[in-house]
């Protein structure tokens, strides 16, 4: 069995509009909640052996928050197509995972980790802005997992509800 951890980034900053998408920075919300979602983790032994976050500068300021306050010492997977993708490219990245890894925490944008939410366990739920998804997988091997994986969404959280 595997968990994998789905992370909406913190809320951003659309202060500058002339900055392209991918160059927003998390706002003075964002930085506040980004530290509680790495709080949550560690209070409830959901550390991840690997964390992967967008290359979007929004989603690498909530990775490194959560990686800090976490406790999480290793670097952080950046993944350019973990910006505007798809669903498939979620899973062509999870299936080339080190089977170590039991615990993956995956840091990228909605409506993506929304439609890979439901994909995994047919689940339709909005996730807000640093919102976490829990699913438990039933795979031994990170390769195993496809379209037709039938995860388990053990828990949606929230810095709002701490």
């Amino acid at each position: 069995m595997k968990t994998l951890i789905l992370l909406r980034h913190a809320k951003s900053s659309w202060k500058q509009p002339e900055l392209h998408d991918h160059d927003r920075p998390l706002n003075k919300r964002g930085k506040k909640e980004a530290p509680k979602v790495g709080w949550y983790l560690k209070e409830n032994d959901l550390v991840p052996d690997l964390i992967l976050a967008s290359t979007a500068r929004r989603a690498q300021e909530t990775a490194r928050a959560v990686a800090e306050e976490s406790g999480f010492e290793k670097g952080i997977d950046l993944h350019q197509d973990l910006y505007l993708s798809d669903t498939a490219s979620y899973l062509d990245i999870l299936r080339c995972l080190p089977d170590e890894a039991q615990r993956v925490l995956v840091v990228g944008h909605n409506p993506d980790l929304e439609e890979f939410l439901s994909l995994l366990t047919d689940v339709t739920t909005h996730l807000t802005t640093a919102a976490l998804a829990q699913i438990d997988l039933p795979v031994s091997s990170w390769d195993e997992l496809n379209e037709a994986t039938d995860g388990r969404l053990v828990n949606i959280w929230s810095p709002r509800e701490k």
